[in-house]
């Protein structure tokens, strides 16, 4: 799984939180990269982050839910 984030996002810090306690319950690997080191990432996502991709796809962005999360990664 993977979090598109930026720094000062708030909506990021909250979803961070979320994304880590549902990957440490269900045993999957996150990886967290943070959008302004790439131009593309910030072009196509900057208005949009938080984002998690499961499985090399867009799943949720912005507000993320544990139960709808963790539905999807067990």
């Amino acid at each position: 799984m993977v979090l598109l984030t930026k720094p000062g996002c708030h909506l990021c810090d909250d979803a961070r939180e979320v994304v880590q306690r549902v990957c440490a319950q269900t045993g999957s690997a996150l990886r967290e990269q943070d959008i302004t080191g790439d131009e593309a990432l910030t072009r196509d996502y900057a208005e949009f982050v938080p984002v998690v991709f499961v499985d090399g796809a867009a799943w949720d962005r912005w507000r993320i839910d544990a139960e709808r999360l963790r539905s999807v990664l067990e």
